[in-house]
């Protein structure tokens, strides 16, 4: 038996299916809006940084022995590394991911969606780990959650 968060959907699956379907809509429904070439390099930049994030946060999660499907439990939170800086660095991934897609294929589609994903994932994954992680760790959580912010600014 599962102890952990109710999340329902797997982010990371979400995330691909909404790529997916980005691209069949931005590709072949929706015509594309053509950007400056800087902003096409500012792109590139933010798929590094995105897969970046994502990797070091998986990483560390690996390296203190923990699952890092979001609605497994846990017997610690992880405060080190880029943990120190954003609460949900991988959550972050997905949603600059699409944002420098966007950037870099002038698909209005993946735009939208990063916006319709951060409110997913703010929502419907981040809030039931808050809840999760605050029943389990009280005090120490909310000492965390007052040094690091959720997403990085906010």
């Amino acid at each position: 038996m599962n102890n952990g968060p109710d999340i329902k959907v797997n982010p990371f699956h979400m995330s691909v299916g909404v790529l997916v379907a980005s691209y069949i809509l931005g590709e072949f429904v929706i015509p594309k809006y053509h950007l400056a070439y800087f902003f096409n390099l500012f792109g590139v930049l933010g798929l590094i940084v995105s897969v970046a994030l994502f990797i070091t946060g998986f990483t560390l999660f690996k390296s203190y022995e923990e699952d890092p499907k979001p609605n497994t439990s846990t017997k610690r939170l992880i405060k080190t590394g880029i943990y120190a800086y954003t609460r949900n660095p991988i959550y972050l991934a997905f949603v600059l991911f699409f944002l420098s897609m966007f950037l870099v294929f002038e698909n209005v589609m993946y735009f939208l969606s990063a916006l319709g994903l951060a409110v997913w994932l703010h929502h419907w994954a981040i809030k039931v780990e808050e809840e999760y992680l605050q029943q389990n760790f009280n005090e120490e959580y909310d000492r965390y959650k007052n040094a690091v912010k959720r997403w990085l600014f906010f």
